[in-house]
């Protein structure tokens, strides 16, 4: 028998965009407009369609959990929709064994008239669920979704926050062999979405399979073995989690590198013009060991007097989360003076305490008396190479390289706590 939950093969989904020039909502406004335009109705209109999808091709089994990423408009959400048969496709195939229950937009197949309680039991006749089932999954549906209160409420009345909790123990908890969710949960506060993300990894162990589109990295990693990543329509990689989130960070880094470059202090009196990383063991200006001494050096060009400068450094995770910042108050016990001219700032680091990967740096320097003068996006990025780092799953790897050691000793059991 075949494992195969999902098979794509060369998958389109074609739009027609723009639309006719004017629309009247009266007829005498359409009268008055063909009276000014006679001969608009024999020109040709132009035709403009736009392909959301482009020669998609995959499987996926049982039981896996599969991320697709990207930027916005790459067609994540219009591939899960046609997953989901809500969107009939333009071209290809695409072959579904399994009941699917999916949760794409808030209140999708939500009746606003009708109350939590007849929602639950008309999704599950969606799901082709019958009534003893859905009685049986009732009470862990509502205690999930923390709604007892407004379970007979309409849930027109109800938050977005409510409709995507009680959405997605709908969907969840109806046993369909395929859960597709999409990046809905990010309506609901960071203790449900933790619970939504612990049921998918539970659903996913009863052998279901599930399909997640999310802007949430870590989240992607975690849970998901394979990763999609879509751009314009077609998958550009895919394979292991962690690597297509790097291609990405890579993707997203190259097209926005000229926005990037922006200074948010337009007078040009101080700038940061390049900066290295030096390292005894290696020699590479953008790159050092994890673990290991080194010292970043940042060059400035200073084109009118500074009475009293501040340094800022910052270092964040291409995910976004802010790892570590500090700035300096002095040098040498004293502000520093600068005159016109060029400078080198050396930050040096005992020990550089992060675990592989690429990191961001922005750097930024202030004038007690004016302000901010610059803040600048370092480029190339920080590559922190691997250095006797214990082999862990992607998912426990985390920003931080803590060393330590493990001792192992037998102690007498009548000095044990408790006894």
């Amino acid at each position: 028998m075949s494992n195969i939950a999902i098979r794509v093969n060369n998958l389109g989904k074609q739009y027609n965009i723009g639309g006719p020039q004017a629309q009247h909502s009266t007829l005498y406004e359409g009268l008055t407009h063909t009276l000014k335009s006679p001969f608009q109705w024999f020109r040709k209109q132009p035709k403009t369609t736009f392909w959301a999808l482009k020669d998609l091709s995959f499987e996926i089994n049982h039981g896996e959990v599969v991320g697709f990423i990207g930027e916005n408009g790459a067609g994540k959400s219009t591939l899960l929709k046609v997953l989901s048969r809500i969107t009939e496709p333009t071209a290809g195939r695409v072959e579904i064994y399994g009941r699917i229950g999916s949760l794409l937009e808030v209140g999708t197949g939500f009746h606003p008239e009708l109350t939590g309680r007849e929602n639950i039991y008309l999704n599950g006749a969606i799901l082709g669920m019958k009534a003893a089932e859905i009685n049986r999954k009732f009470d862990e549906i509502v205690a999930f979704a923390d709604i007892e209160r407004f379970l007979d409420t309409p849930v027109k009345r109800y938050s977005s926050g409510m409709y995507v909790r009680l959405a997605f123990a709908v969907a969840a908890h109806l046993e369909p062999e395929i859960l597709i969710v999409d990046e809905v949960l990010a309506v609901g506060d960071v203790a449900f979405q933790q619970k939504c993300l612990n049921k998918m990894g539970k659903v996913s162990q009863e052998g279901r399979t599930v399909l997640f589109v999310s802007h949430n990295m870590p989240a992607i990693q975690n849970l998901c073995g394979t990763t999609y990543l879509l751009k314009q329509g077609r998958i550009i990689k895919s394979g292991e989690a962690s690597k297509v989130i790097d291609a990405y960070y890579q993707s997203t880094t190259e097209t926005n590198r000229s926005e990037l470059e922006i200074r948010d202090v337009p007078d040009g009196a101080v700038r940061f013009l390049k900066w290295q990383i030096s390292q005894n063991t290696i020699n590479d200006p953008y790159s050092c060991y994890s673990g290991q001494p080194c010292t970043l050096t940042f060059q400035l060009v200073v084109r009118r007097v500074v009475s009293r400068s501040e340094f800022g450094i910052a270092l964040w995770a291409l995910d976004g989360i802010l790892v570590w910042a500090m700035r300096n108050l002095d040098f040498n016990g004293q502000r520093e003076f600068l005159e016109p001219g060029l400078y080198e700032v050396n930050f040096t680091v005992p020990q550089f305490p992060l675990k592989s990967g690429a990191y961001q740096i922005f750097v930024s320097i202030n004038d007690q008396e004016d302000g901010r003068l610059d803040l600048w996006h370092a480029k190339p990025k920080l590559q922190i190479l691997p250095n006797n780092e214990p082999d862990l799953p992607a998912k426990w790897r985390g920003i931080l390289n803590i060393k330590g050691e493990f001792k192992l000793s037998q102690i007498d059991e009548l000095s044990m706590i408790g006894s």
